[in-house]
């Protein structure tokens, strides 16, 4: 997929968005990540710390690990 593609992709997916807090968070997320270095944080986070983040996205790709996004904010609260 090219960049132009990807952007194009990402637009739409953005686009079908209502969830103004998941919005705010990709907002975020982004305009984080367009002013930091890359790989910075990673490059900070000790051998242990990266296996835990590579581990979590593995188990994140099973549906049944997910946690609904409901349930992660009323207990943040």
């Amino acid at each position: 997929m090219s960049t132009t593609e990807i952007r194009a992709d990402l637009h739409k997916i953005v686009d079908r968005i209502e969830d103004e807090r998941l919005l705010r968070v990709i907002h975020d997320f982004l305009e984080v990540r367009e002013k930091s270095t890359e790989g910075k944080l990673w490059k900070e986070l000790s051998p242990e710390q990266q296996q835990e983040v590579l581990q979590a996205y593995e188990e994140s790709e099973d549906d049944s690990n997910l946690v609904d996004d409901k349930e992660v904010w009323k207990n943040l609260k």
